[in-house]
């Protein structure tokens, strides 16, 4: 294969690197329990900690460049953010490889075949992230690939750090 630009040399660096890095047996990974609008709604609410979600599909690319990352910080803000990610448009089993992957079991998953959550909330298309305050209100939507900067900022300003 010939890399044609400096982009497709750092794509294909980046998905190499995040392959093999953080990944865990496929049968450490449950089910991924279905989800519906309502039921997401009461889950935030009921949340005593801000809330990221992230929507997210086994078969999107971009999903997978950010994936390390929302791994990374779902362990380092454990127990002050709770972190969600809703499998979108996808199968049960990609979506556990995909979880299996990249590690991401510190990320507390959700089904939704029919991408009936991110509509709900009027998002279109993956990757998406929300940030909730605690009680579930709605601090601010984040269309495609989350880079570290947004991320840490976002964080900071839901979990009252910033």
């Amino acid at each position: 294969m010939i890399l044609r630009s400096a982009r497709q040399v750092v794509l294909v660096a980046v998905m190499v690197g995040a392959c093999g890095a953080g990944s865990v047996a496929l049968d450490q990974v449950p089910e991924i329990p279905s989800i519906t609008p309502a039921g997401f709604r009461t889950l935030v609410a009921d949340s005593p900690l801000p809330v990221v979600m992230n929507i997210w599909a086994s078969w999107c690319a971009p999903c997978r460049s950010e994936a390390p990352l929302l791994r990374t910080a779902a362990a380092e803000w454990a127990g002050r953010v709770a972190f969600v990610g809703i499998d979108v448009r996808d199968t049960q089993q990609g979506g556990r490889d995909f979880i299996a992957e990249f590690g991401l079991t510190a990320i507390d998953h959700r089904f939704d075949s029919a991408g009936a959550v991110p509509a709900d909330l009027g998002g279109v298309g993956v990757p998406l992230t929300y940030f909730f305050w605690a009680g579930g209100d709605l601090a601010y939507t984040h269309r495609g690939v989350i880079d570290e900067r947004t991320l840490a900022l976002w964080l900071d300003t839901i979990a009252g750090a910033g």
